[in-house]
This record gives structure tokens, sequence and C-alpha cells, in this order.
């Protein structure tokens, strides 16, 4: 395969005139990509940059044998719970008001929209169970339209029924694991979002201040 071969003494060329050593070292190793981040099981992953006009992020599972692309964040060993929770507008609300700007479309980010997510705090066998099989639910409305895409089933103007229903029932069981219902905006949902972060990180011992920074909360 000459063409092939070209390709990877391309990049062996390239890697080692690089300035950066760890790079240099990989041109042992042309036929590998730089940064493997391959989970041995099947992942979820979530769009880094997502268009402001959806209502939800897209986020869904990968099989193992597919390469993630830089522009995802992987979650491997993630459940329909953690799935469920993810997909519910419980947590787009969230997103679209903690999360960064790329243009006016929402980016996504690990640390300041997923790490400081406030979970529900303590839900039930049986609230995890709904939530699991309401997931199941969406991933199986998705399913009836193996022709579409995320981008197609997402967009406002042509997102099925069935999926909008499915979400509804995803919604109804997320929030009852949060003891909630009956929200009317997303204000009121980030509200109590941050009345229960408010609560958790009031848990956290705090950090002593260093010379020129404010204190700083540690994870638990």
């Amino acid at each position: 395969m000459p063409e092939a071969m070209k390709r990877v003494e391309a990049v062996r060329k390239f890697r080692l005139a690089s300035k950066s050593e760890p790079t240099r070292r990989l041109a042992a190793t042309p036929t590998r990509f730089h940064v493997e981040n391959i989970p041995a099981n099947d992942y979820l992953v979530i769009a880094k940059v997502s268009s402001e006009k959806r209502a939800f992020v897209p986020i869904g599972y990968l099989h193992a044998s597919t390469l993630a692309s830089d522009l995802l964040f992987v979650m491997p060993g993630a459940t329909l719970f953690h799935f469920g929770v993810l997909a519910s507008t419980m947590h787009n609300a969230w997103v679209r008001y903690t999360c960064g700007r790329l243009k006016s479309d929402f980016r996504y980010s690990k640390d300041i929209v997923y790490n400081h997510f406030p979970w529900p705090e303590a839900p039930t066998d049986a609230q995890r169970a709904k939530i699991e099989a309401a997931a199941q639910g969406l991933l199986d409305a998705r399913a009836s339209f193996p022709g579409s895409s995320l981008a197609d089933l997402y967009d406002p103007l042509t997102m099925p029924p069935a999926l909008l229903e499915a979400h509804k029932a995803l919604d109804a069981a997320v929030d009852a694991a949060y003891g909630k219902k009956g929200f009317k905006s997303d204000a009121e949902r980030v509200a109590f979002l941050f009345e229960l972060y408010q609560t958790y990180t009031s848990l956290l011992p705090a950090a002593k201040a260093s010379a020129g920074r404010g204190t700083r909360f540690r994870r638990g």
C-alpha cells in the first residue's frame, strides 16, 4: 500500500520535526494516534458545541469500536441513570445558564457545567429505575427513526412528536428524583439547582485562603 506508507512516513517526519519532546518520541509509532481515547466498552458522549436552537444538547452512546472526535466529551461506564439525568430538561436548563458560548452556540464544559451540576441527592431505587426505564424509552424513540441523525431529530422544526413525548416522560422521572415537579420555566429550574448547589457546597470544608486569592471549596 504505497500511498498509505507515504502518509505514515509523512506523520513520522512531522512528529520528528516537532519542538515537543513527547511528540518526537511518538515518531517511533507513526501508525498510532497521538491521543488514544478508546474505552473498552460502549460509552456515553456529550457534544462540546451545540446549536443554540436546540432544547437538548446531543448526547448518546457510541460503540467501543468507534473512535470519538475531540469535539466530544467521553464518559466510559455511564449507566442509563447517568444518561437519563444528563439528557433531561433539568440538566439542559443548567447547561444553557452556565455554559460558555462559541459565537452564540452552547459550549459544554466538563469543569464549569458538568462538575458543578447538582445531581439528585439520594434517589431511591424506585426513582432510579423509573429514570432508567424512561432513558431506555428515549433511546428506543430515537431508534425508531434509523434514517435520521441526532441533528435531524433535535432540530426544533423536525423533532418527532414521539421523541418529544419520550423526553417529557424522562423529565417527569428526573424531576421526581429531585423531589420537585411543575417547573414553569428554565429560570425556576436553575434557581432550584443553585439552591441545591449551595446546600451541597455548604457541607464542604472551606480551604484556607492563600495570599491574593479568595477562599475556595475543596471537593469531598
